[in-house]
């Protein structure tokens, strides 16, 4: 089963962040301890290190995205044995809640 990579908490107080720069493109094989990312907060750059094995299949946000929200997926590891172009990507959470419906009252 595919494995989602989410945006990192660099910091303790870390909200969003920018992901600056992707060391890995969809197709690259990775392995524990692999640095995939450079991640930019509002005080420093990091490196971001891949924690399981696998091969990248789709990379979600795009280089030089700002904002990104920590726990966002941000790309999809499809695991051994697996077809990296089968795996779907995770369907779209809206981040806005949907309006209520607003019922038209009679006169």
């Amino acid at each position: 089963m595919a494995i989602e990579i989410k945006m990192p908490a660099l910091s303790p107080t870390m909200e969003e962040g920018t992901l600056a720069k992707w060391l890995v493109k969809e197709g690259d094989t990775v392995k524990s301890g692999d640095i995939m990312a450079e991640i930019e907060t509002d005080k420093a750059t990091m490196e971001f290190e891949a924690v399981d094995e696998g091969v990248i299949a789709k990379i979600l946000i795009a280089e030089g995205t700002d904002n990104v929200k920590v726990g966002a997926v941000i790309a999809i590891l499809a695991e051994e044995g697996e077809d990296a172009a089968s795996v779907p990507a995770p369907a779209a959470k809206s981040a806005t809640p949907e309006p209520a419906a607003h019922q038209v009252q009679g006169p």
